[in-house]
């Protein structure tokens, strides 16, 4: 069986660029429960496959994932306001803090596999919208647990 190279699921038979595409096309349609979750996907995508991730080396998707996992949409979508102010031609100075508090994970030691993928949130390729919010939620998590240093040992 082949397997993808950097989140590792089987690339058979659809490979998880395939379903990742399937997913956009959902996303774009702009309809409850994948548009509103379009930001936290792509963030997820990136980071299960980093040769991906842009030259900022993901800080914009780093900080979704963790606003989505600290406040759900509702800070995601604050985060995004934030960002696009920013970004407006009207404001001379950018904000220094759009991006979250969280330090960006280094790319050079990217996680081998991950406990939830692209796979299990498709279920049957499809992305079946019952339950998709929590799968949603799972992936997340999963992409920041794999990408996060383990906690540092207590001495006693």
């Amino acid at each position: 069986m082949e397997l993808c190279a950097e989140c590792g699921v089987s690339v058979s038979p659809r490979s998880c660029g395939d379903l990742f595409q399937a997913l956009l096309a959902l996303d774009h349609e702009r309809q409850a429960p994948w548009g509103p979750l379009h930001g936290v996907s792509v963030s997820c995508f990136l980071f299960q496959h980093p040769s991906r991730l842009p030259a900022d080396g993901g800080a914009m998707a780093w900080a979704l994932l963790h606003a989505y996992l600290e406040g759900g949409l509702s800070e995601v979508n604050r985060l995004v306001s934030r960002a696009r102010r920013g970004n407006s031609h009207r404001v001379k100075d950018m904000p220094s803090r759009v991006a979250c508090e969280a330090a960006l994970p280094q790319r050079d030691a990217p996680p081998p596999r991950f406990s939830v993928t692209i796979e299990d949130v498709a279920v049957d390729g499809t992305f079946p919208a019952e339950g998709f919010t929590e799968r949603v939620r799972a992936w997340a998590a999963a992409t920041v647990d794999a990408w996060s240093p383990p906690p540092a040992c207590e001495r006693p």
